[in-house]
């Protein structure tokens, strides 16, 4: 359970805050939060280190799907709102979905995607195999923020797993 180790091992290196924590066999997920990004970096650094592994480690990106529906209708956002972790979605807006893996993967691109427009996020899945982000808002910053979002992800480096072994 090394998700225990590298919790210990980045609260007691930095100043950092817990925000999430979720176990899972392959893929789990913690947050962690500060004032400041050069404790959350140094965090990170702690953490690999402390895992004998560097960024180069790292697996690139996939996008595995990508929908943008226009105009989203009123049953459709009954579903939607009513499972969502974030903002809400109204009738008449537009939404877009994204599923990447792994899906920590998920976090980085709601983040690009909020920094670009004036969208809502709506739900952000990070941690399993896949992830999943939710965004709604006006079909104008939507379209803004998938673009964002999408390029954010095709632009980190990594290694290419092999299939069925990760």
């Amino acid at each position: 359970m090394d998700i225990m180790k590298v919790t210990d091992v980045a609260l007691k290196a930095t100043d950092v805050k817990p925000g999430m924590m979720i176990i899972e066999r392959v893929y789990g997920m913690l947050e962690v939060h500060s004032d400041s990004q050069a404790d959350v970096r140094q965090a990170g650094a702690a953490i690999l280190a402390a895992l004998d592994l560097n960024e180069a480690d790292r697996i690139k990106p996939e996008i595995t799907s990508s929908q943008v529906i226009r105009n989203i209708a009123d049953y459709h956002t009954q579903l939607i709102n009513r499972t969502r972790h974030g903002d809400m979605i109204v009738p008449g807006e537009t939404l877009y979905v994204l599923e990447c893996a792994p899906a920590g993967y998920a976090a980085i691109a709601a983040n690009e995607a909020e920094k670009a427009a004036n969208i809502k996020i709506l739900e952000v899945r990070a941690f399993g195999s896949f992830g999943r982000v939710y965004l709604g808002g006006e079909e104008k910053d939507v379209d803004v923020a998938w673009r964002a979002a999408e390029e954010a992800l095709k632009t980190i480096s990594g290694r290419v797993p092999k299939k069925g072994r990760e």
